[in-house]
């Protein structure tokens, strides 16, 4: 089924109260190019789930042509209707756009043209534009004399197409899930926040999304979580930690190599195995990080390492401190003045020599329950 038509409704009026009991409404349509781009991109997502186009912008699966128009505030009709709404401004049109940031800078550009224009007495006139990445204006294609009016003429040897309503059932009960239902399924399901649900959607062309569900699915089995305490741990890794990665590629596009599918540069298996292994005990989080970081660079390198692999390779399987070595730290940080003040009662002052055993932990083996428990019993045995 063809768009016919896309048309983006005004925004409501924002209201400002002035001293003096003034209320001014401002009917200013702000927001119109972040607007414009996530329409196109909610326009893909939606074609992509039901298989209509499955190649990004970038891939020349879409592209986008968008209207400009500006009018001069202190103009009441500016002698042009579009879509059925009168007093607008000579718009122009942009065409073949071919990224979701060009949508954006491009409509910025021209609407800063058009003002920078009008303001200094120009004419707007109605003509196509072009769009370069990375530039900072709209050049001039060619002139339009006046409003196209695209007369479409049925074509004889063409036959028409009729489309049963059998086959319309069949797709209604086979599509998969749209991206509003699924950013539903991911924040009630799978307890992600309505934020990180719609970024995993956008994300790779929906292929954060497939990864983070082939993770889920990897770790549940080998977890004794519930289904929302795993998909935010999950979407934490996948969104943050990961997305933490890409600054040593910030020039590329795709740093993860994340295919639409789910593919990636990391293994599902082994951030599922990664993951597991940090909730249970068996590497601290600071060695966690250090072990997704090597399997990027890895990866980047070529290298086949597993998470076990990489681990074992540099040695960060968690060694917990034994009770002598527990209380060798506490020693070692003891204040007797300090100490002094938590036998009187302050007991906030204990907080600060935990502070002071957490931070002379340099490879994460400090438990800190167990360490203030040690630490109160050597602070306690010093009592009078």
């Amino acid at each position: 089924m063809g768009i016919k038509q896309i048309q983006m409704e005004q925004d409501t009026a924002k209201t400002i109260s002035e001293p003096g009991g003034i209320h001014l409404l401002d009917f200013n349509r702000i927001h119109h190019p972040s607007t414009a781009a996530a329409l196109v991109r909610k326009v893909q997502q939606i074609l992509d789930a039901v298989d209509a186009c499955v190649l990004g912008m970038e891939s020349g699966g879409l592209r986008a042509d968008v209207n400009v128009s500006v009018k001069r505030r202190d103009v009441e009709d500016g002698g042009h209707e579009y879509s059925g709404v009168k007093n607008l401004g000579q718009r122009t049109e942009i065409k073949n756009l071919s990224s979701f940031k060009s949508v954006e800078d491009a409509i910025i550009a021209e609407r800063d043209r058009q003002i920078e224009l009008l303001e200094s007495g120009g004419v707007v006139e109605g003509e196509t534009r072009g769009w370069t990445i990375n530039a900072t204006e709209t050049k001039r294609l060619r002139g339009k004399e006046g409003e196209v009016d695209y007369r479409y003429m049925p074509d004889p040897d063409i036959a028409p197409v009729y489309i049963e309503q059998d086959l319309i059932d069949h797709l209604q009960q086979t599509l998969g899930a749209l991206p509003d239902e699924e950013i539903k399924l991911l924040s009630t399901d799978f307890g992600l926040t309505v934020k990180d649900a719609m970024s995993l959607i956008s994300l790779n062309n929906g292929g954060r999304y497939e990864y983070f569900r082939n993770v889920v699915d990897e770790l549940l089995p080998l977890s004794n979580q519930d289904l929302p305490t795993t998909g935010r741990l999950v979407g934490n890794w996948v969104l943050h930690e990961m997305g933490g990665l890409t600054h040593v590629l910030a020039d590329e596009e795709n740093p993860l190599r994340m295919t639409s599918d789910g593919d990636c540069i990391i293994k599902h298996q082994d951030l599922a195995s990664l993951i597991h292994l940090y909730t249970t005990d068996k590497i601290t989080g600071k060695s966690a990080k250090r072990v997704l970081q090597l399997l990027f660079v890895n990866a980047l390198e070529g290298k086949e390492k597993s998470t076990h692999e990489v681990i074992e390779e540099q040695g960060l399987w968690f060694m917990p401190l034994s009770e002598e070595e527990y209380e060798e730290l506490a020693r070692s940080v003891l204040d007797m003045e300090v100490v002094k003040q938590i036998l009187a009662g302050k007991e906030g002052k204990v907080k600060f020599l935990l502070g002071q055993m957490m931070r002379s932990d340099r490879d994460g083996r400090v438990d800190p329950r167990r360490a203030e428990g040690v630490l109160r019993g050597v602070i306690e045995g010093l009592r009078e």
